[in-house]
Order: structure tokens, then C-alpha cells, then sequence
């Protein structure tokens, strides 16, 4: 039997869903350590994670958040509707996240296949470029020019990375096997980008233009990935190699009331009475947005609140963008090195948007007598919408539109835009694509839509780094493990995907986390239990190739 692909590495190849789902536990803190209170910053998913296992430690998170419990696991509803949802953040979920999953089983949520292009979910595709439209139940039905393409990409993999071998590595968990073999492509390819790959390769070099615009319009998996033509080639291989643009789920209901649930969840814990959870550890509710970040004179940190409530705490665990250390939080310039601080304000945030509306029910789904097609298909274009996804919750229930999902340029093309201007776009668009079908009429409510660079709590949607960027994403991950750190710089950690070798990802924020457990578990004097070694006991082992300055 093939084993699955699972998000296993590939920098640091450390199974964190055996380690958190281990029957003998994470670890333990010393006796005298027990109640320690711990500040968390932020309430996405790094944060509630985190809290979640250091209550079941014995510790005590107490958490901040300056805006929307959730984070970007935004799932907002629509007016007048209680399950009725936009997903604003994360919305899909490839199945090769096991730690997330993980928690998605713990709290009892069901995810069903997200409506991707050309998967049976979507039930039928559009593509739409320079005018011209293609209609696709599956890939076997588009022009030969779409299976160049795709056979193109496939090869360039192969041909420049071992590719197979490499996802061979992954799916058997061998961690020497794998960083044998990804070690020297981060080495090669840190400084070079991913169109710098697509127009080096042989595969692309014996086509044209034509086709290397085609794959940055429509890509593979779900959609065109131009927009992410300046970043470092790791960035993407990444996401090839670990299978996160593939076989990706849904969180019915809203992907939020993952946190939600996991922050009211009882759990088994040290020191803490049976019925505890994070919410009654926090009396119901997070403290507000953390204004100030300092060393206390006993070797902890204070934290200040945006009303000037000042608490102590033993340790500081920080999962909000690296910007706001910079532009929205205080923070003591000494409790980071200079070359951490470079990387924390270096790291480059790429911009999205989203306009959602509801609809009286999936009336995309009746068939268009003059073709024999349905009205509407999840459609890819290079006009202003790029990515069109439809959300069905039965027949004769309200439905859901994602009129527009878009990044960096196209993006900033609406920010300034207010929701109704950005719905008009989106419908004439759509009208251009699909002459004479009436969407207006059957539009309810109010739209929704979302612009991650103009909160002022994000800053942009996620990172996506730069050629040269590997030595400060390693800087920002491997900060968690401090015995060489001067006692200063100890005992404030960091974690959110963007933290992470996989920003975007929701497993790269829950995988941090848990880089930060282990970090605050051992500042507390605690340790991993000798039967299940967490990732900062195998660290030496398996850590990042380190790059000359």
C-alpha cells in the first residue's frame, strides 16, 4: 500500500502529528512551575493551538487579541443566516495537513472536498482567457495547450529536483533520505525565483510564451499562480513536494469554529481541574490588543494592554504578523537579536482579496437549455475576478459565491473599493463570460468582502518570500530552540505560518505552535517525555541546512 503524503518536512522532517497524538503526552514542567501564566499574542491559529497544549502542560496561556478571535480563520456570516458563511481566510485544506486535521477530529468538525477546478467538486470548469472561454467537466476536455502545460510543469519538476524521489522520501518519513536530497536544492535555489525555474527548465524552453502565460494564468491545482512568479523556487516546491495544493477539504460550517470549539474544549490536564478549558482559564474571554513587550526585573516579561493594565508573565509566545512587532506593539528592542529583527521586518507579506454573496440557493447548478451546461462553473480568468468557486448547501437552502478570489496586483486593483463597487465588477465580469445569465436577481443580503492588507491587525494576507529570504525564515523558525541565546534574548517565542517554511498554510501555523510549546515547556524547566522527543530534543539531528552570510 502507498503511504500518503503527508506535510512532513521538508527543512526540518519532524513528524509533529505523531508527537502531539503520542498516547505518553508532549512532556512536563517542574512542580514548582505548575500555574506558571504564559502571555499568548494573537487568537488565530498558532495562539489557541499553543494555549490548548500548554493548559493540558499545567501552565496558564493567557491570551491577547486586538481584533476577530480566529485570525485568518475567518469564517463571517451572512446577515440573517446562522450557517450561512464566507470563508475570508483560509478556506481549503489539503488532506497532507495531519496536525490540523488532527484537531479538526479532536473537536468533532466534518470537512467534505473543496469545489477546486476540474475536481469532481466543482462539477464542471470555465476557463477563461483573451475572451476566449473553455468549458471542462475534467482536464481530458480542455485544448491540447492545457495538457502542455500541465505535462510541462510535471517534467520540470523531475527534471531539476528528483521530485519523485523526493515525494518518495516524504511518504516514508526518512529524514536523512530527505534532506540528502532537499538540503543542496535550498543551497541552489534560495536566491532564484519560481519564473526563473519555469524559463530555465527544458521542459518549458522547448515552448513558447504562450504557454509560460497560460500556466501563470491557470497554473496547476487550483489556479494561476503569476502572481507568485517573483518568489523564491522554494516557496513553491514546497507546496508541490508536500501536496498542499492538492485533494484540499472544506470545514463545513466555517473553518473558525475550529478555535472556537478548541478554545471551550475541556481537556485532560496537569495541575488544572477536570472542565477546564482555555476560555475558563481566560475567564470567558481574551484580554485586548497587547500594546508593549518588556523584560521585568525578575526575568520574566511584562505585558501592557491597550488600556495600560500591565501583567507579568514567565514566558511570551508572539503569533501575530511580524510587521506589528514593528508598527502596533511596543517591544523591548533587546529581547531579539539584530539579524532576528531583520528578518522579522524583512519578511514580505503578499496582498488578497475576496467578495463573497449569497444567493436564494445553487441555481448555477440548472442547465442552460441553448448548451445543455449549467449556468455558471467554478471559472479561472484573466479578467478582474481570476478565481470564481460556488458553495452549495442544498437545494432549497441559501448558497454562497466567491465572485472574486484574487492576489497581489489584482488585488490592489480593489483595495480602495467599497463592497458594492467590487460586487459590480465582479458581475460584470462574470456577465462578459456568461452572456444573458441573470446572477443579481438572485443575490440576497449584503455582500461580504475582505482586503488583508487594509487590516491593520494583518497587514497583508500572508508571506510569501523573496530569493534570499531562506536565511530569515530560518532565522524566524528555529528561534524556538534557545540554548545558545543569551539569557536576555530567552523566553519569548515565536510561531504563525508565516513563521513557517509553508506561510498560507494553516499546517505551517499549527506546526510552529508546536515549535513553541516545546520552547516554553523547557524555559520552564520541563522537558519532552523520553518516549516521544520533541522537535527541539531531535533539532541538531534534523535542523535546517544553515547558509553562509
Amino acid at each position: 500500500m502507498t503511504r500518503p503524503v503527508t506535510a512532513f518536512g521538508p527543512d526540518f522532517p519532524f513528524a509533529y502529528d505523531d508527537w502531539i497524538t503520542s498516547p505518553v503526552g508532549l512532556g512536563s514542567i517542574p512542580q514548582d512551575r505548575l500555574g506558571a501564566e504564559v502571555a499568548v499574542i494573537g487568537a488565530g491559529t498558532a495562539g489557541v493551538v499553543a494555549g490548548h497544549e500548554l493548559m493540558k502542560l499545567g501552565v496558564r496561556p493567557v491570551l491577547y487579541e486586538s481584533g476577530k478571535f480566529g485570525g485568518r480563520l475567518r469564517s463571517e456570516t451572512f446577515e440573517g443566516t446562522e450557517d450561512v458563511i464566507a470563508e475570508l481566510g483560509g478556506m481549503r485544506f489539503p488532506v497532507s495537513s495531519r496536525a490540523f486535521y488532527h484537531y479538526v477530529d479532536l473537536v468533532g468538525l466534518e470537512s467534505r472536498p473543496f469545489p477546486n477546478p476540474l475536481t469532481e467538486a466543482a462539477g464542471s470548469t470555465v476557463i477563461d482567457l483573451e475572451g476566449v472561454t473553455e468549458f471542462a467537466r475534467d482536464a481530458d476536455d480542455l485544448p491540447r495547450l492545457y495538457q502542455e502545460v500541465a505535462d510541462a510543469y510535471h517534467a520540470a519538476l523531475e527534471e531539476f529536483a528528483d521530485f519523485t524521489e523526493l515525494q518518495q522520501a516524504v511518504r516514508d518519513r526518512d529524514a536523512r533520505r530527505l534532506k540528502e536530497l532537499w538540503d543542496p536544492i535550498a543551497e541552489a535555489w534560495d536566491e532564484r525565483t519560481f519564473y526563473d525555474f519555469v524559463l530555465s527548465s527544458k521542459a518549458f524552453r522547448g515552448l513558447g510564451f504562450r504557454h509560460r502565460e497560460v500556466f501563470g494564468q491557470v497554473g496547476f491545482g487550483t489556479g494561476g499562480w503569476d502572481s507568485d512568479f517573483p518568489n523564491s523556487m522554494l516557496e513553491i516546491l514546497r507546496v508541490n513536494l508536500l501536496e498542499l495544493d492538492d485533494n484540499q477539504r472544506f470545514i463545513v460550517g466555517g473553518v473558525e469554529r475550529l478555535l472556537h470549539r478548541l478554545w471551550r474544549q475541556p481537556a485532560v490536564c496537569r495541575h488544572w481541574p477536570e472542565g477546564t478549558s482555555l476560555a475558563s482559564l481566560n475567564g470567558g474571554a481574551t484580554l485586548g490588543r497587547a500594546a508593549c513587550i518588556e523584560r521585568n526585573g525578575s526575568g520574566g516579561f511584562t505585558v501592557v494592554d491597550q488600556w495600560g493594565n500591565a501583567r507579568e508573565y514567565a514566558a511570551v509566545l508572539v503569533t501575530c504578523q511580524s510587521h506589528l512587532l514593528t508598527t502596533s506593539v511596543s517591544v523591548d528592542e533587546s529581547l531579539f537579536d539584530q539579524k532576528l529583527w531583520m528578518a522579522l521586518d524583512r519578511t514580505r507579506y503578499m496582498q488578497a482579496a475576496k467578495s463573497f454573496v449569497m444567493v436564494d440557493r445553487p441555481f448555477w447548478k440548472d442547465v442552460d437549455p441553448r448548451t445543455g451546461r449549467p449556468l455558471l462553473s467554478m471559472t479561472l480568468t484573466d479578467r478582474i475576478t481570476r478565481g470564481t468557486y460556488f458553495f452549495d448547501n442544498g437545494p432549497d437552502r441559501p448558497a454562497v459565491i466567491c465572485l472574486s478570489y484574487s492576489w497581489m496586483t489584482d488585488a490592489l486593483k480593489v483595495l480602495p473599493l467599497g463592497p458594492e463597487r467590487r460586487v459590480e465588477l465582479a458581475l460584470a465580469a462574470l456577465d462578459r463570460i456568461y452572456p444573458g445569465v441573470d446572477i443579481r436577481s438572485h443575490i440576497r443580503g449584503n455582500p461580504i468582502v475582505v482586503s488583508w492588507e487594509a487590516d491593520e491587525n494583518f497587514l497583508g494576507a500572508f508571506k510569501g518570500a523573496l530569493p534570499g529570504h531562506y536565511r530569515y525564515n530560518h532565522r524566524m523558525y528555529g528561534h524556538f530552540v534557545q540554548k545558545g541565546l543569551p539569557e536576555a534574548e530567552r523566553g519569548i517565542f515565536l510561531a504563525g505560518d508565516g513563521v513557517s517554511w509553508t506561510p498560507a498554510w494553516v499546517e505551517g501555523a499549527v506546526q510552529t505552535s508546536l515549535n513553541a510549546v516545546w520552547g516554553v515547556m523547557t524555559h520552564l524547566g520541563g522537558a519532552s517525555h523520553p518516549d516521544n522527543p520533541g522537535p527541539g530534543d531531535v533539532w541538531d539531528e534534523l535542523k535546517p541546512v544553515a547558509l553562509p552570510d
